[in-house]
């Protein structure tokens, strides 16, 4: 198979923290990532650690998209929640809302939006659901997800530019969807280079079978999903870094 032909950019998960409790070492993360996806307090969250997580941003230069999710503190969006298509754009509009407050606050643009965890995984199968998301998202904003799913389907229906993502610290099935832990496990380094390197060069996965599946990113704008409640975060997005500087750099990519 032939390597992506589009840069490799990374994208982070951050702001998931809550009250006095902190989710991810973000200042630690910051200067390895180009794109911020800021939790909007439904899973993670609340509006001063959104507030503090923007200023951040803003101060490395790292776009910002908003990261809505199911109303779930408790489980992290990480848990399945069964919704009208209505009460999905209601919860979509209110959290992108709410981050967009903050962007204005600073004067920054709201790059994307990237729905978090179950709600990501239920965009990729359910169309209902994909299309219902969309509706929530402000007109001319990107949606960052899976291609080849449900989510690419309800963006091209709509004209709405979309993102490819793949992922360097997330297994995939066999039928090429994500394998959405609820608690994340670590990752050797070795492996982390080795699954990244393989999405970049092949355009494939390695499924948790074994079979190797094809990633049909086709010509979108690319961006590598790494996260912040990861064991051993920091290591990984190093090393994901690494990959995708060198992959760069190797096929002409500035």
């Amino acid at each position: 198979m032939a390597p992506i032909k589009q840069k490799a950019l990374i994208n982070v998960d951050l702001g998931e923290g809550y009250g006095n409790l902190k989710c991810g070492p973000d200042d630690e993360l910051l200067p390895l990532i180009d794109i911020a996806n800021i939790a909007c307090g439904f899973h993670a969250g609340d509006p001063l650690i959104m507030s503090t997580t923007v200023r951040a941003c803003k101060s490395r230069n790292v776009l910002i998209g908003a990261h809505p999710g199911l109303p779930d503190l408790q489980g992290f969006g990480r848990r399945y929640m069964q919704l009208s298509p209505e009460e999905v754009t209601a919860i979509t509009i209110y959290q992108v809302g709410a981050l967009k407050g903050f962007l204005d606050a600073e004067g920054v643009k709201l790059n994307h939006v990237k729905p978090h965890g179950v709600l990501y995984g239920m965009m990729c199968r359910d169309l209902d659901v994909a299309r219902a998301v969309m509706r929530g998202v402000p007109k001319g904003v990107p949606v960052f997800g899976l291609a080849g799913t449900k989510m690419e389907e309800a963006a091209r229906e709509e004209g709405r530019e979309f993102w490819a993502e793949l992922y360097g610290d997330v297994k995939y099935s066999p039928d090429g969807m994500l394998v959405i832990d609820r608690i994340k496990k670590p990752w050797k380094n070795e492996e982390v280079e080795k699954h990244v390197t393989q999405q970049l060069e092949t355009e494939t996965v390695t499924a948790t079978d074994g079979s190797t599946v094809h990633l049909p990113v086709k010509d979108y704008p690319l961006s590598l999903c790494c996260h912040s409640d990861s064991p051993g975060c920091v290591e990984i997005i190093k090393t994901a870094r690494a990959v995708c500087d060198r992959f760069n750099k190797e096929h002409g990519y500035s």
